[in-house]
């Protein structure tokens, strides 16, 4: 059990983080991030940053937990949504290798608060992070015991916090980056992020089309 525990954190968690930052695309929310506080000082933004990612964090925590539920009440099966979410993934993922990441969205003034929209939602926890949890919530509820639930549960949750922490620090150096990379070095890293996205998104669809042929 104790092997079989460890085994499940793992995949929740490291398979989380890489699903979650790979989804959530940091370092695309800096020109969003430095277009909406251009009129903000450096404390403003630092508490901006914090409470778009606790919020998002939040968002995340929500899906997490109510995801499995929803799919019962609409009839929705595990496998279906697997699959619908790696489509969803996927094309989001095509969008981010072969487009641009994010609109341009212009602030009216330094007085807006842009924590939960657009940076919580949908900018850092948009449909594709949430079709992912909702497809992680469906293999943690096919898991056969209470505590190997109770750990997937755990080192999702963890990823979750890890991710968003990722993300604040992101934005609380945006700067610092912007300048580092250049125009140039974010569009290659966006598009990276993208092909990883359509891997992600291509795994989803496999497993849910697994889970279909075994239920029938």
């Amino acid at each position: 059990m104790t092997m079989t525990l460890l085994t499940i954190a793992n995949h929740f968690l490291f398979g989380g983080i890489l699903s979650l930052i790979t989804i959530t695309n940091p370092l695309s929310k800096v020109p969003l991030f430095i277009t909406l506080t251009k009129a903000m000082g450096d404390d403003k933004k630092h508490i901006l940053a914090r409470r778009a990612c606790i919020y998002a964090f939040g968002i995340m925590v929500t899906t997490l937990f109510i995801g499995a539920l929803i799919l019962d009440i609409f009839g929705i099966s595990y496998g279906a949504l697997r699959i619908s979410g790696g489509f969803t993934i996927a094309l989001l993922g095509y969008k981010m290798l072969f487009q641009t990441s994010d609109a341009n969205f212009s602030p009216e003034s330094s007085n807006n608060d842009y924590a939960f929209f657009p940076l919580a939602l949908p900018s850092i926890s948009g449909p594709g992070t949430i079709a992912v949890i909702i497809g992680i919530s469906t293999e943690i509820a096919e898991l056969k015991t209470i505590p190997l639930k109770v750990m997937a549960y755990s080192a999702t949750i963890c990823s979750m916090a890890l991710s968003c922490a990722v993300v604040w620090i992101v934005l609380r150096t945006c700067k610092i980056i912007a300048r580092i990379l250049g125009k140039d070095g974010m569009e290659v890293t966006t598009r990276l992020m993208g092909f990883l996205l359509i891997c992600v998104g291509v795994q989803f669809v496999y497993s849910g089309i697994k889970t279909l042929i075994g239920g029938s």
